[in-house]
């Protein structure tokens, strides 16, 4: 029964939505298909860390299933995850999962092929058992395709240590003293709020010690008058830890010769400011700022400038496009910051790595006469920087912040600031320089 003219029932709408979940689902097991047909014609038959010649270069075998999984060509990898359109990280995960349910979970990866397994659920389980040896990873496959749909996560888990138990006694003991190698503060970049989240890993002993500390640090403001929430306290609490911390002159010695070792002059920060003259005079109070890469208010920059002792370096940019090259080969911070900041990230295919923690590459070899300038330097990460100097990879600038990748199977990507975009190699024009 029809709604209305030319409108489906709810029936039909659930229906084909079904037909198209399905279809989805074959799609996604046809791509398992080719990836491990993939991985057969690119295996590199090697212990780890070894390196052959494949077609003229220095390739290397990497290891992204656990061990029995085969070792696939690094370079062959990377065309594959740029096919695939991932990010280089992402798709290593991606196609090790694959290939460690094809190699070392038969059972299971026959039950994805059978339409009897749900693919995400089959790669949800391949990450837990990547770390196990052969054997249990062979007796977790074979314990869980008895029933695997109605398994839960926490029986899994619970398997998985079992399998650990039975057949690496040693490791349980071991990744107990490694545990507390994990632990970590970090802070995260600002978002466009001025605000930063924080995750941390510690000591039970250091963080009640901690929280103990925040929460009556929180106590006081509320009694000195501050009206805001006990989050929000406890949130100033916390850096008013820190700038204690920072505001005091510390000086390391050697206690034997009394030579300063090192110095911590308190607070230091740069702030990266994309500003108009219209910023400047109040008209339009919104600039952009480099480390929140997104908007920033003046309110907000007044804010950060009104903290107690602190020593603020702001830093403006005022043209990324600059293009003054330099007879060096070494590349001037000011050349470096203004190609940060016009790329932010490696140019090869869907690579998200931050341009501030990657090299700079002469896009025409400054001992071919490339000039260093900003026109022609790109951010690529080591990786992608070995693989473009290392094998059949290679790009050329059609205009900065605009790159052009060939594959070493002729397959062509093209990088803008709106990211990365896969062009037929056959069917569609080589954009033209500008």
């Amino acid at each position: 029964m029809e709604l209305g003219t030319g409108t489906p029932s709810t029936a039909s709408l659930l229906s084909r939505i079904a037909d198209e979940s399905e279809a989805r689902n074959q799609l996604e097991v046809s791509e398992w298909r080719n990836i491990v047909t993939w991985a057969d014609a690119n295996t590199v038959d090697q212990p780890d860390d070894a390196a052959t010649v494949r077609d003229g270069y220095l390739d290397t075998g990497v290891p992204i299933a656990g061990p029995g999984a085969p070792l696939v060509s690094e370079f062959a990898l990377m065309e594959l995850i740029a096919v695939l359109d991932r990010t280089p990280d992402g798709g290593r995960l991606y196609v090790g999962k694959i290939l460690e349910c094809a190699w070392r979970l038969p059972e299971l990866y026959a039950a994805v092929l059978d339409g009897n397994l749900a693919p995400w659920r089959a790669m949800r389980i391949a990450e837990l058992t990547h770390p196990l040896t052969q054997r249990a990873a062979a007796w977790v496959d074979h314990q869980l395709a008895i029933a695997v749909e109605s398994v839960t996560w926490a029986q899994i888990d619970r398997l998985v240590a079992e399998a650990i138990a039975r057949f690496d006694p040693g490791r349980a003991e071991l990744e107990r003293q490694r545990a507390a190698d994990r632990r970590r503060f970090t802070i995260s970049d600002v978002d466009e709020h001025g605000l930063v989240y924080v995750d941390a890993l510690m000591d039970a002993a250091d963080g009640h010690d901690l929280d103990q500390t925040i929460t009556r640090r929180a106590h006081l403001l509320g009694q000195l008058g501050d009206t805001d929430s006990l989050d929000v306290r406890r949130s100033k609490a916390a850096g008013e830890l820190a700038r204690q911390d920072l505001s005091l002159d510390l000086i390391v010695s050697d206690p034997d010769t009394g030579e300063v070792i090192a110095t911590s002059p308190g607070r230091r920060s740069v702030l990266n400011l994309h500003i108009t003259d219209t910023t400047l005079t109040g008209d339009n109070p919104v600039g952009r700022c480099e480390e929140t890469r997104g908007p920033v208010l003046a309110s907000q920059i007044k804010e950060w400038l009104s903290l107690p002792g602190s020593t603020i370096i702001v830093r403006p940019v005022i043209d990324v496009a600059d293009c003054t090259p330099v007879d060096s080969y070494e590349i001037p911070d000011r050349h470096r910051t203004r190609v940060q900041l016009r790329d932010h990230t490696c140019r090869f295919p869907s690579c998200t790595t931050p341009a501030t923690r990657c090299d700079l590459d002469h896009a025409i070899e400054h001992s071919r006469g490339g000039p260093t300038c900003p026109c022609n330097l790109v951010p690529l990460c080591r990786r992608h920087h070995r693989a473009k100097t290392h094998s059949t990879w290679s790009y050329r600038v059609l205009r900065p912040g605009h790159y052009l990748w060939t594959a070493p199977t002729g397959a062509r990507f093209l990088i803008t600031p709106a990211g990365t975009d896969v062009i037929d190699p056959v069917d569609s024009p080589e954009p033209e320089r500008p």
